[in-house]
């Protein structure tokens, strides 16, 4: 039997935001007004045992990836959404569409300390002002999608066609592929 979630308007939850993610919420009321927030065990933050436990489908499950790229010797880092059924395409469309020369995902300390969210709970919601995000169509064709919060102990519910008018997106058709059924799904 699974845990069963009770997500609660997110601004009525602040502390299970991470800050940066807080305060893009507070600047942004009507996207805010549509966002959910439940809190979860910080254990189950991984989307696969996190869709198991809460019994959650890993199609209305979203991922979000820091990518980084060099061109002309200047590190520059995107962010990439792409739902839990999928893999970001990083050496393909991800390192393309980012005019990057070699793309890499990035390490997982500097994700953390430049997003100031935690790792497993990254979420494009409060990302650096200055970072491109790229969206997979999947996504924004869901009704709902669940996805980090910026900590580990929480998930929010965001309206897919909402991740569209995110602060620095653009669509990418192709940026993900079928994720290999052999390798579990991370989040």
């Amino acid at each position: 039997m699974s845990e069963v979630l009770t997500p609660v308007p997110a601004l009525d939850r602040i502390d299970l935001l991470a800050p940066p993610v807080a305060a893009a919420l507070t600047n942004q009321i009507a996207i805010a007004e549509q966002v959910k927030v439940a809190e979860i065990s910080p254990k189950l933050a991984d989307t696969a045992e996190f869709c198991e436990h809460y019994g959650h489908p890993l199609r209305s499950s979203a991922n979000c990836v820091v990518v980084a790229g060099k061109r002309a010797g200047e590190i520059r880092y995107v962010a990439c959404v792409v739902l839990a059924t999928t893999r970001v395409d990083v050496n393909n469309r991800a390192r393309r569409y980012a005019d990057f020369r070699k793309a890499s995902f990035a390490p997982m300390d500097t994700a953390v300390e430049l997003t100031g969210m935690e790792y497993g709970g990254i979420t494009p919601v409060g990302l650096p002002k200055d970072w491109p995000l790229f969206v997979d169509p999947r996504v924004i064709a869901e009704p709902y999608v669940v996805i980090g919060s910026g900590l580990r102990r929480s998930k929010i519910f965001i309206p897919g066609p909402l991740v569209a008018r995110l602060p620095g997106v653009q669509v990418v058709t192709g940026l993900a592929m079928p994720a290999p059924t052999d390798i579990p799904l991370g989040g």
